[in-house]
């Protein structure tokens, strides 16, 4: 083993999210990076980042690993094993499923061999996963014991509603795996808490909507989603569908709390800028309440008020604080959820984003506003990038193209609550070797706050 394998979890993840909270601090960052949309013909790429402050290339892109054709659009990402098969000993947190939403390829890494320049193991050709399952456009990856399954937003055509792809612990295809989509009309994220019998998943769109750019018309056509699936995970069917209304215009990530017997989960509804939060009653039935509400923001070129336009959500391994992106505004706000129905608000920072309120940070333009983020395990450091995806990219912040993605690390106050953009951390994604590239999804070697499920 190396050194850098030697600080992270080798085996295939935690006992307890308490127990990941005491894990060693990452020293290493796996961030998709892509060109598609610049207009420079380089494949898309796994970047490794230096996360190590005692090291002399803190902070900087340290190996490349360059996939093997061009368009994938790389995106979210998900290990092979996580904390829900910690018990078996034979499993290892080694191989990164990395898919292309465009490609609907699947690129097998292995992280293990050198975890400072991963390699590729293998390759799942889109053209295969279509044919063997009418699928394409693959989202989040989890671990599922020993097996992973895969979000899929579209059919072979790009065409909703898409379902799931099961691939056995060998990466091999095992073919669709709901019996039922129920009501489902579109297909996004989901994570699942097998204590209650439980998934839960999102919407988005379909592939041939969202994929060209955002159209505002078309979520008055009804193109884009507005419902949460609940699914009787044993049975692999979607058992109720919550319709969110206008107060949940596209659902996007969804997360439960960390500890595997609650049944409290939270939603960011992207473009009414809304947290909604999900939970069963008395009676043993799922309910839905909206806890936050982003006021939209007037702005000079826009003829309609600017939603935030919530990207994403995190929830800190003690399920302590809820953190999201206004993609939009250019703000991270942190939360404190320890009453699931009351947040208390506890700190703000702002990077980008079209309200001009932090064009710059650490002395460096920001193009684009925050997106992704991925928190450390002990909660204490927040990365930041910058990318939504190539088309809306284009669409919103047109200089990303020039000048590139970029990610910062916010220190976060996990007594008290706040949040710092912390001065030594930058990445700048607009001088990578090949041009200015953009970062989407970052994980750990160890593990991280939205890949590990406990059983």
């Amino acid at each position: 083993m190396t050194d850098a394998c030697e600080t992270v979890c080798c085996g295939p993840g935690y006992a307890s999210p308490a127990e990941a909270m005491r894990a060693p601090r990452e020293k290493l960052l796996y961030t998709v990076a892509l060109y598609i949309g610049t207009g420079i013909q380089k494949p898309d790429y796994l970047a490794t980042i230096d996360a190590d402050p005692e090291s002399a290339t803190y902070s900087q892109v340290i190996s490349r690993l360059e996939m093997p054709g061009i368009g994938d659009e790389l995106h979210h990402m998900g290990w092979n094993a996580c904390s829900s098969c910690h018990d078996d000993a034979t499993k290892e947190r080694r191989y990164l499923i990395v898919p292309g939403v465009r490609s609907s390829n699947l690129h097998i890494v292995d992280c293990a061999a050198d975890p400072k320049a991963p390699r590729l193991h293998k390759v799942i050709s889109g053209d295969e996963i279509k044919a063997k399952t009418n699928l394409s456009a693959p989202h989040t990856v989890h671990c599922l014991g020993s097996d992973i399954i895969i979000s899929m937003l579209g059919d072979a055509k790009g065409e909703a509603p898409g379902g799931f792809l099961h691939i056995n612990e060998d990466f091999e295809i095992v073919g669709r795996w709901e019996n039922d989509l129920g009501a489902m009309k579109f297909n996004y994220d989901f994570w699942y808490q097998p204590r209650h019998n439980v998934m839960v998943s999102s919407e988005w769109a379909a592939p041939n909507t969202f994929m060209p750019g955002f159209d505002l018309e078309e979520v008055g056509h009804l193109k884009y989603g507005r419902e949460l699936h609940f699914w009787n995970f044993e049975e692999k069917r979607v058992e109720q569908s919550m319709y969110l209304g206008e107060d949940g215009l596209v659902p996007l990530e969804v997360r439960f709390h960390h500890d595997p017997d609650s049944h409290h989960g939270f939603c960011g509804a992207a473009l009414s800028s809304n947290i909604i939060h999900w939970y069963k009653d008395a009676d043993g039935r799922w309910i839905w309440e909206k806890i936050i509400d982003v006021e939209n923001e007037r702005h000079p070129e826009w003829p309609i008020p600017l939603p935030g336009v919530i990207s994403v959500i995190l929830i800190s391994m003690d399920d302590r604080f809820l953190y999201f992106c206004n993609w939009l505004h250019g703000d991270i706000r942190q939360y404190d959820i320890t009453d699931p129905s009351n947040p208390k608000f506890t700190g703000q920072v702002w990077m980008g984003g079209l309200l001009n309120k932090a064009p710059e940070v650490n002395g460096r333009k920001i193009t684009g506003g925050p997106q992704m983020i991925q928190l450390s395990l002990d909660g204490k450091r927040l990365y930041v990038t910058t990318s939504l995806f190539s088309t809306w990219d284009n669409q919103f912040y047109p200089e990303i193209r020039t000048n590139g993605g970029c990610m910062v690390m916010v220190d976060c106050d996990t007594e008290s609550g706040g949040m710092s953009i912390n001065p030594d951390f930058f990445v700048d994604f607009g001088k990578e070797p090949n041009g200015p590239a953009r970062c989407h999804e970052t994980r750990y070697p160890g593990g991280d706050c939205t890949s590990d499920i406990w059983v």
